[in-house]
C-alpha cells in the first residue's frame, strides 16, 4: 500500500482516482474533489480544508481526522466508509451514500447531513444542524446527542437508542421507527408517520404524536406534553401525567393521570379509544371534557 505521509496537498483533484493507499499526517488545502472516485483508502491524522473531498469513493477508512467547515458537501456518492474519532464540521456531508459508519466523532454543523443515504450506524455522535437524516433509511443509532429541527424527515428503518434530540417536527413522515431509552425535546413530534414505537423514553412536545398510524409507547414518560394523539391510532402505557389528549381515532391509552380529554364525536368516534387512569394518583384539579 502506497504511503502519503505528511504532505500539503493543494489543487483540484490532489489524489484523483487513487487505489490502494494510506494518508496520514496530511493536509488538503484549496482544490476540489481531491479524492474523487477513489477506493481502498485509508486516512489518519489529516485534515480536509476544501470542497467535496470524497465523491463517488468506494472502501474508505478515516481516522483521528478533520473535515473544516470549508470542506463543505464533503461525502456524496461513496459507498463503505468508516469514521472514527474525527470532527466533520463541515455541513452537508452525506448525500446519497450508503454502508456508513460513523463513531465517536463530532459534528457541530451538521446541517443537511446524512440525506438520501442507506445501511448507517451511527455511535457515540453529536450532531448540531437541521434537517438531519432526511430520506434515509435503514438507521442504526447508539447515543447521537443531536441538536436541530426537522430530523429523519421521510426516513424508513429507524432503530435508536441512548440518545438525546432536540429537534422540533422530528421523525415527519417516516416509516418503522423505534426508540428505546431516550429523550426527545421539541414539538409536533413524528406527524403523518406509520409504525412509530417509543420504549422507555421521555418526550416534551406540544402537540406531539399525532396523525400516526400504529403509534406504541411502552413505558414512557410525557412531560409538558399537549394535545397528544390527534387523530393518530395509539396504544400507550404512559407512566406520567400527560396535560392533555385530543381526539385519538382508536386504541388504548394509559397514563397516571391526563389533565384535559378531548374527544369530539363530529371528528372521531369516541368509543373507539379506551382510556385507563391510575385513580389512585389522579390529579383532582383534572378537566375531562368526553364526547362533546
Amino acid at each position: 500500500m502506497e504511503l502519503v505521509k505528511q504532505k500539503f496537498l493543494s489543487g483540484e483533484r490532489a489524489l484523483f482516482k487513487s487505489d490502494g493507499i494510506k494518508i496520514e499526517d496530511s493536509v488538503f488545502a484549496d482544490g476540489e474533489s481531491p479524492l474523487k472516485e477513489s477506493k481502498n483508502v485509508t486516512i489518519d491524522q489529516s485534515i480536509f480544508k476544501w470542497k467535496y473531498p470524497l465523491w463517488y469513493c468506494e472502501n474508505i477508512q478515516v481516522t483521528n481526522s478533520t473535515l473544516l467547515e470549508t470542506a463543505r458537501s464533503g461525502i456524496w456518492y461513496t459507498d463503505n466508509i468508516h469514521i472514527s474519532n474525527s470532527v466533520i464540521e463541515a455541513p452537508k456531508t452525506f448525500r446519497r451514500s450508503s454502508k456508513i459508519t460513523l463513531e465517536n466523532t463530532d459534528m457541530p454543523l451538521a446541517l443537511e447531513s446524512f440525506w438520501n443515504c442507506k445501511d448507517i450506524k451511527i455511535k457515540n455522535v453529536s450532531a448540531r444542524g437541521d434537517y438531519f437524516g432526511m430520506n434515509s433509511k435503514d438507521i442504526i443509532i447508539d447515543n447521537l446527542n443531536l441538536t436541530g429541527n426537522y430530523s429523519f424527515d421521510g426516513g424508513k428503518n429507524i432503530e435508536v437508542h441512548n440518545s438525546k434530540l432536540i429537534s422540533k417536527d422530528a421523525f415527519w413522515n417516516c416509516e418503522n421507527v423505534t426508540v428505546y431509552n431516550s429523550t426527545i425535546i421539541g414539538e409536533y413530534l413524528a406527524w403523518n408517520s406509520k409504525n412509530i414505537t417509543f420504549v422507555n423514553c421521555t418526550i416534551e412536545s406540544l402537540q406531539g404524536l399525532c396523525y400516526i398510524e400504529n403509534l406504541k409507547l411502552i413505558n414512557c414518560k410525557l412531560i409538558n406534553t399537549t394535545l397528544a394523539f390527534e387523530y393518530s391510532t395509539v396504544d400507550a402505557e404512559v407512566n406520567s401525567h400527560i396535560d392533555s389528549v385530543m381526539n385519538p381515532i382508536s386504541g388504548v391509552i394509559k397514563a397516571n393521570s391526563i389533565g384535559e380529554l378531548i374527544m369530539d364525536k363530529e371528528k372521531i368516534n369516541p368509543e373507539k379509544t379506551e382510556i385507563i387512569i391510575n385513580e389512585s394518583i389522579m390529579n383532582k384539579e383534572k378537566k375531562i371534557y368526553a364526547w362533546s
